[in-house]
């Protein structure tokens, strides 16, 4: 859409130009407004029959006789070209011969000598035939019947073939026909000179500098002035096909826009252009001020002369307009509009346009609007450059408003875009949203169910001999750390910690897997050996395992009557002994192997030992040694070391390690985003003897899951899923 609007623009702007013109126009007088022409020269004299003429000689019109005079006292300084800015169509209605109708009774004598006083009109015609004189022709849309003197014109074009056909197809400005001044004053002059101009909105900007009225070629008043002052037999308009390049006068070459007009570079007003007719008539002016000057007389004094607006702001005559074209003549100071003007503004307009498209998807709005406004500043910016440097007409305004059009056209197709994407993505967080509710009910179910299987203390039922507590935090919903206690017979325990490689729902699916196959494998072995139950789980749990998953995990069967403990470690983390009495907190280093489903068939051997009463036995998954705290520091086996150390003075029941031990870990890791599931299980055997182990409760209870944040939550916490199981010796 951009582009075809770019390109529709761009077309607009060199194939209609006038329906761009009031913009061009309006950009071309605000350039003349801000820096108007400096007057550096003023060959040009207004003699301007003003107020205080009018109030010193009477009312116009004034009698040509009068005009005469006035002429004559102004050929008298010697002026290069004499132009008339006054239509005389009619004759003077004050001559004698005029009032011969009412001269009524009286002498002979009388009336003859009054018949042979000349004529007002044959007075002015004796002064301006004495005089380099050029008079005002104004063109008609109708046939006036009057014959039109000019001089001759020779046309020059360098593409027809013929200087006819080339002034046939010429755009100059064609008038059906003439008013001229009266025959008997029109036929004495030197030079006869267009003063018609059609202002564009009520502004003088352009004058025709040639014209053609009923065929007959006509220059400007001021061009013919030129020529008489410059004494050229003719002028040479030259023509390049129907375009009009310019007119010469002698050797100088006057060029003009294609239609055969001149762009005026107006000053302010200037009042050294005028002299008083009443001071020249009155020698009041130094013959020096009109020598050798293009000299104009015109009407002026208020309600007489037309005013007419200019783009300097500033109503003139239409004498001083005459005045400022001369002025632009001889200093070449005439504004020029290019015919590569409207191409050359299209093309840069669309690369800023271009720019604009690129730029207004890809950046915020505010950002492209500095694009916007920085085109347009360079469009204003050369535009102006180009008229006060070389008085060359661009037009900047157009391209602007164009470039204005296309920043607001993108603005509103990014901001439906932009909606349209808003409403696109609430919809998709909205299903997002939904399918998040799913899943999280579904992780919530997971949790449950996972729960569900961890065992509870209850299932191995009152036993004085035994003391075990187990829990298990999941990094996130669901995790993939296990635990597993359970009787083989009277005097058998087996209990199992297992860590699958991985966090989440994944893991937790292989972790109860997993824990299915180790514990239906031990069940179904009459008297199992550690390291051949190890070796079956492995090859149970390897079969089926698509994801290339592996499990570290610590079994051990502990004979509750000898406290022989049976055990194996696939790759698990080291468990911890502590020893009330005699040797404290020690780690259990042997009957190591490979994680499950890392080597295929590998023959694991189990280790025993021998528990003293009252010894505790911790197994923990890595995520308690490999807990990090907002610094990155380990928690460490020697941190969880330590803790148990606190505790081996005054033995404490399974479920309080199990507690301590997470606090010390949530304290720790305060802050810190959980790297990894946490899995405790502490088994305290007590001996064989009946008596109630030292630092036992005598009851058996839940305690609940400590916080990561720190601490061991309360009995309010109930709708926790993952528990701290704590059996211990005593009646229920």
């Amino acid at each position: 859409m951009g582009a075809v609007l770019v390109t529709a623009l761009a077309l607009l702007i060199v194939l209609a130009p006038r329906l761009t013109a009031p913009l061009r126009e309006a950009w071309f007088d605000a350039c003349q407004a801000l820096s108007p022409r400096v007057v550096t020269a003023m060959p040009a004299v207004v003699v301007a029959i003003d107020g205080p003429s009018l109030a010193a000689f009477g009312r116009w019109p004034w009698p040509r006789s009068l005009l005469a005079e006035l002429v004559d006292r102004v050929n008298g300084a010697g002026p290069a070209a004499l132009g008339i800015d006054i239509l005389m169509p009619e004759p003077d209605p004050l001559s004698p011969e005029e009032l011969r109708q009412w001269r009524g009774a009286g002498p002979p004598a009388r009336h003859r000598e009054q018949a042979e006083w000349p004529t007002n009109d044959a007075l002015l015609a004796r002064a301006l035939a004495a005089a380099p004189a050029v008079l005002a022709v104004a063109g008609l849309p109708e046939r006036s019947g009057r014959s039109l003197r000019s001089p001759p014109f020779v046309v020059q074009d360098r593409a027809a073939a013929s200087a006819a056909d080339g002034l046939a197809a010429a755009r100059i400005e064609r008038f059906a026909g003439a008013l001229t001044s009266v025959d008997a004053v029109d036929r004495v002059a030197r030079g006869w000179g267009l003063v018609s101009a059609d202002p564009v909105g009520g502004v003088i900007r352009r004058v025709p500098l040639v014209a053609e009225i009923d065929g007959t070629l006509i220059g400007a008043l001021t061009i013919e002035m030129f020529r008489v002052a410059a004494g050229a037999p003719s002028l040479r308009l030259v023509l390049s096909g129907p375009t009009v390049e310019g007119i010469a006068v002698g050797r100088a070459l006057v060029p003009t826009e294609a239609d055969g007009g001149a762009r005026v570079y107006f000053s302010r007003r200037h009042a050294g252009r005028f002299v008083s007719a009443v001071d020249v008539l009155e020698d009041r002016v130094d013959p020096e001020r009109l020598r050798q000057k293009l000299v104009l007389v015109a009407v002026t004094g208020l309600g007489l002369g037309e005013y007419h607006a200019t783009p300097v702001g500033e109503r003139m005559p239409g004498s001083e307009i005459h005045a400022q074209l001369l002025e632009n003549l001889y200093d070449g100071t005439l504004l020029s509009r290019p015919s590569w003007g409207p191409v050359l503004e299209a093309a840069l307009f669309a690369l800023l346009a271009t720019l604009l498209i690129v730029a207004t998807p890809a950046w915020a709005p505010r950002h492209a609007l500095w694009v916007a406004v920085g085109g347009v500043a360079i469009l204003l910016a050369s535009g102006y450059a180009a008229f006060r440097t070389q008085r060359l007409l661009f037009d900047a305004a157009t391209p602007s408003l164009a470039l204005l059009l296309v920043f607001g056209a993108l603005l509103v197709a990014t901001l439906a875009e932009a909606t349209r994407h808003r409403r696109s993505l609430e919809q998709v967080l909205q299903r997002q949203r939904e399918h998040n509710a799913r899943i999280a009910g579904e992780l919530d179910a997971a949790r449950r169910i996972q729960t569900a299987m961890l065992p509870r203390a209850e299932s191995l039922g009152p036993d004085r001999r035994l003391d075990l507590a187990a829990a298990m935090l999941p990094a996130r919903e669901v995790g993939g750390d296990l635990y597993d206690f359970f009787r083989l017979d009277e005097r058998r325990l087996f209990f199992l910690v297992g860590d699958v490689a991985g966090k989440g729902l994944s893991a937790s699916i292989f972790m109860a897997v997993s824990k299915a196959l180790y514990k239906s494998t031990t069940l179904r072995m009459e008297t199992p050996d550690l390291g051949t139950l190890m070796a079956a789980a492995n090859a149970e749990v390897s079969r089926d395992n698509p994801e290339a998953l592996f499990v570290t995990a610590f079994a051990a069967i502990l004979d509750l009557d000898s406290g022989t403990l049976a055990y194996c470690n696939a790759g698990h983390e080291n468990p911890f002994r502590v020893d009330p009495v005699g040797a404290g907190v020690l780690r259990i280093t042997d009957g190591d192997g490979p994680p499950l489903c890392a080597v295929d068939a590998f023959a694991y051997r189990g280790a025993r030992l021998q528990l003293e009463p009252g010894e505790l036995l911790c197994v923990v998954s890595d995520g308690v040694t490999e807990a990090r705290n907002p610094g990155g520091d380990l928690y460490g086996s020697a941190r969880l070391a330590a803790v148990l150390h606190r505790g081996r003075e005054a033995p404490v029941a399974a479920g309080a390690v199990v507690a301590t031990l997470l606090a010390d870990v949530a304290n720790f890791a305060a802050g810190a985003e959980p790297a990894d599931d946490i899995t405790v299980l502490a088994l305290r055997w007590n001996g064989p003897s009946a008596g109630p182990a030292p630092g036992q409760v005598g009851r058996s209870e839940p305690v609940k899951k400590s916080s990561r944040a720190g601490g061991v939550q309360g009995a309010n916490d109930a709708t926790d899923e993952t528990y701290l199981l704590d059996r211990r010796g005593g009646s229920e």
